[in-house]
């Protein structure tokens, strides 16, 4: 099983019962053998163009373990699913996010050892 980021932008009017919506998509992923690792829902967002005649649409990211060979039965799915009015799938880079992950803690290392508050800390201090 390879891991995946599904990106699903749902219709607009479902903003007050997404459940369903959700529900449909989460069905659709377990039909294809596949497991849902984590969900991000951003909620209504403004989009950059229309589509289908929508200006909004609801933001939610699932990352998922799935089989390669049932990535494009999964795509054929969501295309004629009517809560989806768009989505992609794609392969994240486990390797570079491991290695930024690696970095962001190191740099924090090494402001401990100098004593110094980080910089995102700070920011969070002058704002009270």
């Amino acid at each position: 099983m390879n891991q995946y980021e599904i990106a699903v932008l749902y219709h607009p009017d479902l903003e007050v019962d997404l459940s369903k919506g959700e529900d449909r998509v989460k069905k659709i992923i377990a039909d294809n053998d596949g497991k849902i690792v984590s969900t991000d829902n951003w909620g209504k967002r403004k989009l950059a163009y229309n589509i289908k005649g929508n200006e909004y649409a609801i933001y939610v990211f699932y990352t998922v373990d799935i089989p390669p060979t049932n990535i494009q039965k999964m795509e054929t799915t969501l295309n004629i699913t009517g809560e989806v009015i768009r989505f992609l799938i794609t392969r994240p880079d486990l390797k570079a996010i491991a290695k930024a992950e690696a970095q962001k803690a190191e740099k924090a290392a090494q402001v401990a050892k100098r004593g110094e508050v980080p910089e995102e800390d700070e920011q969070e201090d002058s704002e009270e």
